[in-house]
């Protein structure tokens, strides 16, 4: 049927399928019928006093040299006194726990092991004197206090349970163990003994968290005069300091939602106003959404637009926090602040443009990097617009001036300038009466750095002040600029034929 090819695997010759199929489910049935029986120890049955005591004997020899090899080992000490009291001798299981403390008294298992053991043969004061070894040697275990806790409420011995809080709470513990003691006290309606724990409790560990839930208690049994005061008394330990504000913002919250409930809205609004007075902006998106919130539902529409006005401001700060450069967020951040300073002017409100021009300053702060004009551009519109809000909205006309004069000193001038920042200086100057300051700054502008537009808006001054004389030599110096100037050759020769001076139009062309 096969033979094999250098002494490799066997090369099947006949390829024909078997005249008797074996299916996979018939090899699994031969196997398990096939399958061994496991060996099973036979039964003992002791039917006397002497066979019991020979196989006790024989048992605790057994667990005798077990522990004998492996001393340490826990799980074997456990094994042979759970053997013991299995079989009612609770002296000699007491007996084996007892010498596998002296190995290991640190054993948390081991312990719980033994009291279990107290307990399941209902002896209570053994496993009340038990626990109390336990907690004295092993006080930073919280499970053996909860066991010990649990047994001594279990009995209904609520002092005794009392008494042994009292000795836990001296560790000062986790804020499980505090929780605990007075979820027990308020299970039996001491509720005065609750709150006493709870002042506690914040003596211990003040944290916000802790001010926040005896707040929260005393306002559930109605006690609201109390809850106010573990509320202020919260906010004087944190103080007026801006980082214990920004950690106490939990408490600000809680409490102003308490005054909520009970409809004490003005109270709420304080509340709210005071914290977001003494926390930057950036650092208070969730106070901020609470007092957004509140406002909706409580307030009138000037305190919504203010709450409003508050979380935008946050946001372009947060947007600018990432990239100052960007000054379209400086543009859409400082028409927020115009806007908010004309609504309250227009409602009869005496605003300060401070918020503007805090704002504005620290836009013109950023100044762009790198020597190219279009990255310029969007710059010197943002002090444009700063000096035409102190024109036209506060009218404090110095301070305009100074922000053009300002502007125009940061353009490098000897790489690039802007007509636009010359002309509309001039055009203030004008606005205010002054014409020779502005022909002053046009012809500065033409000295340091002409171009086209400059000489363009100066001949259109000139023609609107009907300074005729003026314009033509400010032409002939446009010429000289730039004599390949079509359009300045046309327009010098449209403007003598206007003025009616054939010849001069003629000479021109």
């Amino acid at each position: 049927m096969s033979s094999r090819v250098d002494g490799g695997a066997p090369r099947v010759k006949n390829r024909a399928p078997a005249a008797i199929q074996i299916t996979a489910e018939q090899l699994l049935r031969e196997a398990q019928e096939r399958q061994e029986v496991q060996f099973k120890a036979p039964k003992q049955r002791i039917e006397d006093f002497e066979e019991l005591h020979e196989y006790r004997g024989r048992k605790r020899k057994e667990f005798e040299e077990r522990i004998r090899r492996t001393r340490g080992k826990m799980r074997e000490w456990q094994a042979y006194a759970s053997w013991e009291a299995s079989q009612g001798e609770y002296d000699r299981s007491r007996s084996v726990y007892e010498r596998a403390l002296d190995v290991d008294p640190r054993d948390i298992s081991l312990w719980l092991s033994y009291t279990e053991m107290e307990l399941k043969a209902r002896n209570v004061q053994h496993a009340r004197n038990l626990f109390d070894r336990a907690v004295t040697l092993l006080p930073r275990i919280n499970q053996l206090w909860y066991k010990y806790v649990y047994l001594e409420e279990l009995l209904q011995n609520i002092p005794g349970a009392r008494q042994v809080f009292e000795r836990w709470m001296k560790w000062e513990p986790e804020d499980k163990a505090w929780q605990a003691y007075i979820k027990m006290e308020e299970r039996y309606g001491e509720l005065d003994r609750a709150s006493a724990i709870y002042e506690r409790w914040v003596a211990v560990r003040p944290e916000p968290r802790v001010w926040v839930k005896w707040g929260k208690f005393e306002e559930e049994r109605a006690k609201m005069d109390k809850a106010r005061e573990v509320f202020q008394m919260a906010l004087e330990f944190f103080g007026d300091d801006e980082e214990q504000v920004e950690k106490a913002q939990a408490v600000f919250s809680n409490f102003a939602k308490m005054e909520t409930r009970q409809k004490e809205f003005e109270r709420a609004r304080v509340i709210y106003k005071f914290a977001l007075s003494r926390i930057p902006r950036s650092k208070s998106a969730a106070l901020y959404a609470a007092y957004t919130k509140f406002e909706k539902q409580h307030g009138d529409r000037s305190g919504v637009e203010s709450t409003v006005l508050g979380k935008r401001r946050i946001q372009y700060q947060e947007e600018l926090d990432n990239d100052p450069f960007n000054y379209d967020v400086w543009f859409d951040y400082v028409r927020l602040e115009e806007d908010a300073f004309k609504t309250d002017l227009e409602e009869g409100g005496d605003p300060s443009p401070d918020k503007v021009r805090e704002v504005y300053e620290k836009a013109v702060s950023h100044i762009p990097p790198g020597g190219e004009k279009r990255h310029w551009r969007r710059y010197i519109f943002l002090w444009l617009e700063y000096a035409l809000f102190e024109e036209l909205e506060t009218n404090d006309f110095d301070r305009s001036r100074q922000i053009y004069k300002t502007a125009i000193e940061q353009v490098p001038h000897k790489q690039f300038t802007f007509a636009k920042l010359w002309l509309l200086f001039a055009r203030f100057e004008i606005r205010r009466m002054d014409l020779m300051a502005a022909r002053k700054i046009l012809g500065t502008a033409i000295g340091m750095c002409p171009k086209e537009a400059l000489f363009k808006g100066y001949i259109q001054l000139e023609l609107e002040l009907h300074e005729f004389d003026r314009a033509r030599k400010l032409y002939e110096k446009y010429l000289e600029f730039d004599p390949t100037n079509c359009t300045a050759w046309i327009k010098f020769a449209e403007l003598e034929i206007m003025l009616g001076d054939s010849d001069r139009a003629r000479a021109i062309f």
